[in-house]
This record gives C-alpha cells, structure tokens and sequence, in this order.
C-alpha cells in the first residue's frame, strides 16, 4: 500500500467509539433508576401488589382492574381537576409576566443596567427548596397573625383575620401562587435566552422600516420563538401535571376538603399513606402519563409552524408535477 494511502487512513480515524463511551455513564444511570422503574411501574398495575411487606404478586384476571378502578375513584378525579386548575391558574400570569419582563430586557430602544442582578433575583425563588417555601408561606399567610393578613386589616379589606388554610378557594389560590413564584423567574430566563437567538438583523431591519416596540415584539419576536415557547408550554406542562411537593408540604393531605389534592399527592396516599395500594399508585401513575403525552402531543400539532408545512406540501406537489413532465 502506498505511504500516502496509509496516512490518510490513519488520519481518518473514528472517534464516535469515544463518544460511546463518555454517554455510558449516563445510559447505565438511565436504566437503572429511570427506564427500569417506569418498566416495573407500568407491570405492576395489571397485578395486585400491595401491603408493607409485600415480596410478590399475581397479574390480575381482569387485568385493567386497576384502571377502572383508579378512574372511577372520586378522589382522584377531583386530584385530576385539581391539579388541571391550579396549573392553569399559575401557568397564565407566569407565562404573562415572563414575556412583559422578556420585551422588557430586549427593548433595543432601552439600556436597562444590571440586568445580570435582575435576572438573579427573578430566578431565586426557583432554587429555593419546597420545605423552605411552604413554611415561608405558611408563615405569610399565617392565621390569626400573619402579614398578609396584618395588610388587609390595616386596608380595612377584612374586618378580622381570615385562614387561607380552611377556605378550598384561597388555598387552592395560595397554591397556585407559590408556583407561579417559584417559576416565572425560570420561564423568563428561558424566553430571554431565545430571543437572543433571534438574528439582530431582523430588528434593526424593523427599526429602519419604523416599526413600533410592540409591532417588533408581536410579528417578530414571538414567531421566531416558537420553538422555545412550545418547550415552556410542554415543560410546564409535564411540572404542572407532575406538582406535589408544595401541595403536600403547605397544607397536609389535600388541604380543606382536598381542594389542594393534585394527582402527584393522591398517587403518594395510595401507595404510601396507610393503605399501601402499590398496584392502585401505579394505575394512577400511568393514566397521568398517558393524560401528558396525549397533552403534549396535541400542543405539538396545535402549535406546528403551518407555513412551514404549506412551503413543504408545495415543494412536493412541484417536485410531482416536475417528475410528471420529465416522464
């Protein structure tokens, strides 16, 4: 074989073997505390594992049983419509105040010093632990003394301290605030981030065209942001369906008549709480995966970039037609 020939072949060396192995540690990961636990999960809702102590168990006759059964539970359904309210009453005015604050940064027309310092306290809140959040708020919302009701009597809105914790509608409220508080910050950062993705020179074409703030924002920068809005929709969707640690640890067990039950909580109760419904959890666990995908997906098809297809679906139709008159 000629010098050069061996040169060129051991210059064209692979490393994707490399990259096999750096992803390895993750894949063994992923396996065994992610892949394996949903496999097992999913198993054991056709069959009837339960107790404290239980080592085995037996696939059901019947074996959608469980299903049937978690699905004609009242209280799930109500965790369900539960969890569906309170997410939509977070996810509006987070994704609202995440966009205001998001044309804000990015208004080219104004110099707004330390934003660096803002974005570190818009995100703050989010790293904050679940514990730590809900004594803070059960501090806040204290009753009979506490500051939010210290400021409503001194406005003369109440006339005597009021308890957020028994009232279904304010602690639903109280929920759904503390995880707007938690995550508008995080929404923002990541709606910023996309807009900085966007190419300046579309912008500065609008400013030469005289287009306003806000003609920019709405026919510029929210289309080209519709990639990272679909990732806040379904990412907020899945945390959203998924909520359990500051319903649990603000009001125990559901709060006034589990106003505040969320699926995530009802699936604990079963499998953890006393009864020891493994094979139950695990339904529940499974409808809620499949309620997520089934969300997912039609906001993927909701939110597709239809000019897109159309451009596609004509190339095709040129392409057929160009095919047709070369035969």
């Amino acid at each position: 074989m000629p010098r050069s020939q061996i040169q060129l072949k051991r210059k064209g060396v692979s490393y994707a073997k490399y990259g096999y192995l750096f992803s390895l540690p993750f894949v063994i990961v992923f396996i065994i505390f992610m892949l394996y636990p949903t496999v097992f999960t999913a198993v054991i809702g056709f069959t009837d594992f339960k107790g404290v102590v239980a080592t085995s168990f037996n696939f059901l006759e019947k074996p959608f049983e469980n299903f049937i059964g978690t699905l004609n539970n009242k209280t799930f359904r109500a965790s369900l419509v539960n969890t569906i309210v309170i997410w939509v009453m977070n996810f509006i005015p987070q994704i609202s105040l995440a966009l205001l604050l998001t044309a804000w940064f990015t208004n080219r027309s104004r110099k707004i010093r330390g934003q660096g310092a803002f974005k570190v306290l818009f995100y703050l809140p989010n790293i904050i632990t679940a514990a730590t959040v809900a004594i803070l708020y059960s501090v806040i919302f204290g009753y009979p003394v506490g500051p939010i009701n210290d400021i409503l009597q001194s406005l003369h809105l109440i006339s005597k301290p009021f308890d957020f914790s028994t009232s279904p509608l304010a602690a639903k409220f109280v929920v759904a605030f503390i995880q707007f508080w938690q995550w508008y910050g995080y929404t923002t950062i990541i709606l910023i981030s996309g807009v900085l993705g966007i190419n300046p020179e579309l912008f500065e074409a609008a400013e030469i065209d005289g287009a306003s703030p806000s003609q920019t924002f709405f026919q510029i920068t929210l289309p080209c942001m519709r990639t990272i809005l679909i990732f806040t929709l379904i990412t907020s969707l899945i945390g959203g369906l998924n909520m359990f640690d500051i319903p649990k640890l603000y009001i125990w067990n559901g709060g006034p008549a589990n106003t505040t039950m969320t699926t995530s909580v009802f699936i604990y109760a079963q499998a953890f709480s006393g009864t020891y419904l493994y094979n139950r959890a695990a339904a529940a666990s499974m409808i809620m995966f499949m309620i997520i995908a089934v969300l997912s997906a039609i906001t993927f098809y909701l939110m597709r970039d239809r000019s897109e297809i159309r451009a596609k679906r004509a190339m095709k139709r040129i392409e057929k037609l160009r095919k047709g008159a070369e035969a």
